[in-house]
C-alpha cells in the first residue's frame, strides 16, 4: 500500500508577502479533477470518516491548523498540518478524518477523481475487515 507523506511546496518569500503554489502531477503527484475547501469548522466538530477505493488526495491549510488522522486498518497516524507551504498527500485506501480546528482555518483539498458516492467506503468496521 503507498504510503501518506508531507510534500513541500515552493515558497517565495517577499516582504510583500509570500507566496507559494502547486502544480498538478509536480507538486501533487496526480493530476487534478477537483479541489474544495473546509472552513468555519466548529469546535469539537470533525470531518471525513471515510476511505477512498480509487480517489486520493492533496490537503494543505491554507490557514490555521488542523489534524489529519489516517488509519490504514491496523494503526492510526496524525499529521497536524499548520503551514500553507506544505501538503499531506493522501494515497487511496486509507481511512481519513480531519479534527482538532483551529479558529478560522481553512483547509484546501485537491483530489485525483470527480466527486463519486460509490468510491466512499464510510463504515469503519467494514475499512478495517477488509485489510486483514
Amino acid at each position: 500500500m503507498e504510503e501518506p507523506r508531507i510534500i513541500n511546496l515552493p515558497k517565495i518569500i517577499d516582504r510583500r508577502g509570500n507566496l507559494s503554489f502547486a502544480q498538478e502531477e509536480e507538486h501533487v503527484p496526480f493530476k487534478i479533477a477537483r479541489t474544495y475547501w473546509i472552513y468555519d469548522v466548529p469546535g469539537g466538530e470533525r470531518r471525513g470518516g471515510h476511505a477512498y477505493k480509487e480517489n486520493r488526495e492533496f490537503i494543505v491549510a491554507l490557514s490555521g491548523s488542523f489534524d489529519v488522522i489516517l488509519h490504514d486498518g491496523s494503526a492510526p497516524r496524525i499529521y497536524h498540518l499548520n503551514r500553507s507551504y506544505y501538503g499531506l498527500y493522501v494515497p487511496n485506501g486509507w481511512w481519513r478524518e480531519m479534527g482538532n480546528f483551529s479558529t478560522n482555518s481553512v483547509g484546501m483539498v485537491f483530489a485525483s477523481m470527480p466527486y463519486t458516492p460509490s468510491d466512499y467506503n464510510r463504515d469503519f468496521e467494514d475499512f478495517v475487515r477488509g485489510k486483514k
